[in-house]
């Protein structure tokens, strides 16, 4: 297995884009760029990067959130389709795995940063799969306020034609693939793709490796059901599957196991001093991500917002 960190050039890229972004103050979110702007920017800039994992399955960084791509003789099943500003760069990628024509697209949710290349690869040829609620938010504009940002609906073409409401195995390419929907995670319409032959798990942002995730509370997520799918995800792994996150270098469970121990720990220093009657401004300024700002607070989201993502989630617990 190629083990080049090639996540590494968006995390710098945007990492700058985002030093004074909403997401690092999401209290001065009216008087800032949006970091939709800022992390487009710098993803124009930003190379697309391949690593080969196995069974003829490679994950591209460099776009937003990951891309896993299976390529067989069939054509290439893709998970998660980056942003717009780098399609040439995408393409000339795939290109690079194999010739074969785009066949299939899931979307593990409807953030821009993983559908925003939809319009591109179905006019190359991919059916695209998701979530009710991904095709419902792709319909419509979506405000989301953490963002400073509203999204325009995508063209029709661009949108899910094939909908998971719970579970939906495919065989394609010599490859069985399982493609579940457990309801709310860190939105109210997450996918995941696993991989039965190659034991390769695609998880989209239900898991960010050794980062503090966003979840989207204005949309159905929250830090319960975010727990709850990365316990389903550990229930489904072994030590020996490959776990590809939405956002991160490639892991595997022991990474996820530590990931969910943080938001178990972190969820309940937040749940605790809120029932204590503590504001959102005292409870961040205790700091309940302390021991784990150095090891997950590095991109785009640092221990302060977390609290506030993690407070927000609890509204009424």
């Amino acid at each position: 297995m190629k083990t080049a960190t090639v996540f590494r050039p968006l995390v710098l890229a945007a990492a700058v884009a985002l030093a004074s972004s909403a997401w690092f103050a999401p209290a001065q979110a009216a008087d800032a760029s949006s970091p939709v702007v800022k992390i487009n920017d710098a993803t124009a800039k930003a190379d697309v990067n391949v690593e080969t994992l196995r069974g003829n399955i490679s994950v591209l960084s460099g776009s937003g959130g990951n891309i896993i791509v299976y390529n067989s003789a069939q054509g290439k099943f893709v998970v998660d389709a980056g942003i717009a500003v780098s399609k040439d760069k995408i393409a000339a990628v795939l290109n690079g795995i194999g010739p074969g024509p785009l066949k299939y697209l899931v979307n593990t949710h409807y953030h821009w940063d993983h559908t925003d290349g939809n319009a591109w690869m179905h006019a190359a040829g991919a059916t695209i799969i998701g979530a009710p609620m991904t095709a419902l938010h792709l319909s419509k504009s979506t405000r989301v306020d953490d963002w400073n940002y509203t999204f325009d609906p995508l063209p029709m073409a661009a949108r899910p034609s094939i909908i998971v409401k719970g579970s939906k195995t495919m065989n394609f390419g010599g490859e069985r693939i399982a493609i579940q929907n457990f309801g709310k995670g860190h939105t109210d319409g997450d996918l995941w793709v696993y991989f039965k032959q190659a034991d390769v798990l695609a998880l989209g942002d239900t898991f960010w490796n050794n980062y503090y995730p966003f979840i989207d509370n204005e949309h159905g997520g929250s830090i319960d059901t975010a727990i709850v799918w990365a316990n389903k995800a550990i229930d489904a792994s072994t030590d020996h599957t490959i776990i590809v996150p939405g956002h991160g270098a490639t892991g595997n469970r022991a990474d996820l196991i530590a990931w969910r121990d943080m938001l178990v720990d972190v969820r309940g220093k937040v749940a605790t001093l809120k029932q204590q009657g503590k504001s959102l401004d005292e409870i961040v300024a205790a700091n309940p991500t302390a021991a784990y700002d150095a090891k997950y607070g590095g991109f785009v989201i640092n221990g302060g917002f977390f609290t506030k993502l993690v407070y927000d989630g609890l509204n009424g617990k």
